[in-house]
């Protein structure tokens, strides 16, 4: 699922858009491009949260947002993109969305309130993502949740008051886990 790019960065590069794939791969070889996920930066480059965001403008556009491990990726909670990209509906209309292997998409809109502009990309706030991590609950999930608390601690109070707020499955365990994290969190 492509989708046009919602704001292009002077320090992104995307095969076929200035450059075609050979030529963005030998500027790697020659030291002058790095990978982002499916993008290139100059390799001078600091990687920032809204160049991970901007990366992913492709298959996010504007109907899109990126969610779970692909939020904890933006806000800097990993060190590398996942393997699938995890987006979810950022519109009220219900989407044709074209199968793509290398997403997993979840179809219920994403609140407003929930989703910030990275990069011109929508991506979850910290805390949706912190609840949408606990909610999962496996280990890579966990591992970002772990990163992402201790990167923004007052984030954590927030996915628990929402949690709190709302009726969602797999809310008690991530409640649980939530909770584990404040009393760590606050002594840091």
């Amino acid at each position: 699922m492509r989708q046009t790019a919602p704001v292009a960065s002077p320090f992104l590069y995307f095969a076929g858009d200035r450059l075609s794939r050979a030529e963005l791969t030998a500027a790697c070889l020659d030291g002058d491009l790095v990978a982002l996920d499916d993008a290139y930066m100059p390799a001078d480059a600091i990687e920032t949260p809204a160049l991970r965001a901007g990366s992913l403008a492709p298959i996010v556009g504007e109907t899109l947002a990126a969610t779970h491990l692909s939020a904890a990726w933006v806000h800097g909670a990993l060190p590398a993109p996942p393997a699938r990209h995890t987006v979810q509906r950022a519109v009220p209309r219900r989407l044709s969305v074209v199968p793509d292997r290398r997403l997993v998409y979840r179809d219920l809109e994403v609140g407003q309130a929930d989703l910030q502009r990275v990069g011109g990309v929508l991506v979850t706030t910290p805390a949706r993502t912190l609840a949408d991590l606990a909610r999962v609950g496996d280990a890579d999930h966990t591992t970002a949740l772990r990163l992402l608390a201790d990167a923004d601690p007052d984030a954590v109070a927030r996915a628990i008051a929402a949690l709190e707020a709302g009726a969602l499955p797999h809310k008690r365990a991530a409640l649980v886990l939530l909770r584990s994290l404040q009393p760590a969190v606050r002594t840091t």
